[in-house]
């Protein structure tokens, strides 16, 4: 259905890759990994037509209907939730004039024209809408939620009605770059589930380790400005890759063990008169080898040490009789709720969409007032909250590395860069004033504060959104050694996998403790079945 061949794409001089093939075959399920910059997100413009290659060739099936899915969603206008997912607003309208500008060109047997009227016949089924507001509620927008303007929600949720449309099409090949960015767990696991099940192919660009190990069959990496292929998930690619890494260094040292006997014996015997002749057969021996390159050690996470905080009371949290409401009592989230997190617990808070995992989170943070009841922190309390939003944190004339030294007194700059240069911020990126930092940078940076001046209780809402596969895990290894009592929300499995050691399932105004991790509340909540363990009452 898609094939590329001897791929190269070069800006300013750099070369982002070359020598590239990839092929996709029908219902084939591709990841594309690589680190940041590597050139991922250029080979989809490639795909999509939307840049041209310096060298090589797409050639794509001209049957085949593709569906994209960017980063970021397109302007809105008035248009409903439902519309956005039907297509009838802009969409639509998008497709009509594609159509009439190539009819009217006389070039209707073209990709282009079958893609657009593949497109434009799957929106304009009878059963779209039907099929839409099924998408959505996977996605987790409720009934009340389908005719409200797009643009008044969130960026998070406009992009599930995009997601929700891209699914309504079907397209045969379905490219997806960072699709779990703007989904909580819940619609994080019925996309994996429907995914699973989906009858094109897909292409995927991913930073969820979870998500491409439940639906990658092969794994394609930039490495070294070249893609090179792995069959098998994520998990699979970094086995291989380690194992492919160990063969090239035995068979390098081998070699090079080879040339230094062999230069040994050359620099020994030359001015021996009776074997200069076989030293001189040494070096055109070495001459005549092919050289192997010395093979670059895989990119492993970043390990550091966050400091020692300071020491708190054994109960770090506690609310008594806690209730909570919104609209004045009209609205009631929490009601009589008596919960108590203990010091050094690293404890998760699970549940539905609208359950009221934030809203705990913020209760703790101190920043809702109870509406009832009583909310006290643990003696010698150092409470840090770290939200999706606190951009307002940061002083807009500091340098990234300046504001990291100002919050750690005692951290030499070069640690500081170092620890930076884990968390995604490039060497001339350090000294880039604040104010100019994108809204994923902001959030990397705070976070890395967080980490190098710790509080003794860390409250984390989705701390792994904007960061790249080995960038969480350079996280998680520095969460894991960490002494104080971590509360976190994430969406990602694997991240909540390898630190929860306790759970908190939260629906319906209840909270339930369990004293295990992730692993144990799915078994004991939902038999085996993560969905239904976050929707169990």
């Amino acid at each position: 259905m898609l094939s590329i061949s001897n791929l190269k794409k070069s800006y300013g001089g750099n070369t982002l890759f070359e020598e590239c093939d990839l092929q996709i075959n029908y219902g084939e399920r591709v990841a594309l990994v690589g680190p940041n910059g590597a050139g991922k997100s250029t080979i989809f413009r490639i795909i999509l037509k939307e840049e041209e290659p310096d060298k090589g060739e797409v050639v794509r099936d001209e049957w085949t209907l593709v569906g994209f899915l960017p980063q970021e969603s397109e302007p809105l206008g008035d248009e409903s939730v439902l519309e956005v997912a039907t297509g009838r607003a802009g969409q639509m309208k998008t497709l009509e004039e594609t159509l009439k500008k190539l009819e009217d060109a006389g070039t209707v047997d073209v990709p282009e024209y079958f893609e657009a009227q593949g497109k434009f016949d799957a929106l304009n089924d009878p059963q779209v809408e039907a099929k839409a507001k099924k998408m959505l509620r996977g996605l987790g927008y409720k009934e009340e939620d389908f005719t409200r303007k797009a643009k008044e929600m969130s960026g998070g949720w406009v992009m599930r009605a995009h997601l929700a449309r891209l699914l309504v099409i079907e397209p045969d090949l379905l490219m997806l770059d960072e699709p779990t960015n703007h989904l909580d767990l819940m619609s994080l696991l019925w996309l994996q589930d429907y995914l699973k099940n989906y009858s094109g192919a897909i292409l995927m660009i991913s930073h969820d380790r979870e998500f491409m190990d439940e639906l990658a069959e092969s794994v394609h990496e930039i490495d070294n400005k070249r893609l090179v292929h792995y069959t098998g998930n994520y998990s699979d690619f970094l086995k291989q890759r380690q194992k492919n890494y160990e063969n090239a260094n035995h068979a390098y040292k081998t070699q090079q063990k080879q040339i230094k006997e062999l230069q040994e014996f050359a620099n020994k015997f030359r001015n021996v008169s009776s074997k200069a002749s076989q030293a001189q057969s040494k070096l055109k021996e070495i001459e005549r080898i092919d050289k192997l390159e010395k093979p670059r050690t895989p990119p492993k996470p970043y390990r550091f040490q966050i400091p020692e905080p300071p020491r708190g009371g054994q109960k770090a949290l506690e609310l008594e009789n806690a209730s909570f409401s919104y609209d004045g009592g009209k609205t009631m989230i929490y009601e009589n709720l008596d919960l108590t997190i203990e010091r050094g617990e690293r404890t998760v808070l699970v549940g539905p969409n609208g359950a009221g995992k934030s809203t705990l989170m913020k209760i703790f943070a101190d920043e809702l007032e109870l509406t009832e009841g009583t909310f006290k922190a643990g003696h010698n309390a150092k409470i840090g909250y770290f939200s999706q939003h606190r951009a307002a944190t940061l002083n807009p004339n500091n340098s990234v590395v300046s504001e990291i030294m100002e919050a750690a007194p005692t951290l030499r700059e070069d640690e500081a860069r170092g620890i930076l240069g884990s968390f995604m911020f490039r060497k001339e990126e350090v000294y880039k004033l604040t104010k100019v930092l994108s809204g994923g940078e902001k959030s990397r940076l705070n976070l890395v504060k967080f980490l190098v001046d710790p509080p003794n209780i860390l409250l984390m809402d989705e701390p792994t959104t904007h960061l790249d596969i080995l960038t969480v895990e350079s996280l998680i290894l520095a969460l894991q050694a960490y002494a104080g009592t971590l509360l976190f929300i994430s969406h990602d499995v694997h991240f909540i996998r390898e630190l929860a050691t306790d759970v908190l399932h939260v629906n319906n105004g209840s909270v339930r403790r369990y004293h295990g991790d992730f692993d144990y509340f799915i078994e004991k909540s939902g038999g085996g079945d993560e969905r239904a363990a976050l929707t169990a009452v």
